[in-house]
């Protein structure tokens, strides 16, 4: 997830208009056969990559840029990578590799079946709830440098404590910090 030094995953607008692409930059594909997203967030996230895969070289609505060579790359693997929705009410989309699940018991059957790992893309609420069920191994996260001050923090629905191991630090161009910490035991 992408957040301000101060935690935050939206500004005031709703939205964190200090990203400027959307690719996530973790060197994830390898190892991951799998996407979940919470219901909020499939919505625009199926927009956001479509338009990628349709017009690569055009500019997307989120940034008002042209994608960014790691963003053509995620949406060509996409593509061809299973996603999972967890959601009580959404029950269609336009990607027909789209699965929609109902529950964290649901989400727990899917994370013991066979395969390589599932990446949790977001949003804020669905990670919470999983982290908070015990479903979640690892947090990446990339904090970019600003306070955000208001908006919505990241962690701010945390009802159980959580240590965390850190598990590698990256700088990155532009002051941006690429956090990852594995989760241990409330």
């Amino acid at each position: 997830m992408k957040i301000s030094v101060d935690g935050k995953f939206e500004g005031p607008g709703g939205t964190a208009d200090w990203v400027q692409a959307w690719s996530d930059d973790y060197d994830l594909m390898p190892q991951v056969d799998a996407c979940l997203l919470g219901g909020h967030m499939y919505p625009g996230y199926e927009k956001y990559w479509t338009a990628i895969q349709n017009e690569p070289d055009t500019p997307v609505w989120i940034t008002g840029a042209a994608p960014t060579p790691a963003e053509r790359e995620w949406a060509a693997f996409i593509t061809n990578t299973p996603h999972y929705v967890l959601s009580t009410s959404l029950d269609s989309a336009l990607w027909p590799q789209t699965t929609f699940l109902r529950s964290a018991d649901d989400v727990a059957s899917l994370k013991e079946g066979p395969g390589k790992d599932i990446y949790l893309l977001g949003g804020a609420g669905v990670a919470m709830s999983l982290l908070e069920a015990g479903l979640v191994d690892e947090l990446r996260l990339i904090a970019y440098p600003l306070i955000a001050g208001q908006g919505k923090a990241l962690f701010a629905s945390a009802r159980t404590r959580r240590q965390l191991e850190l598990r590698g630090v990256e700088q990155r161009a532009g002051g941006l910090l690429s956090l990852v910490y594995g989760v241990t035991s409330g």
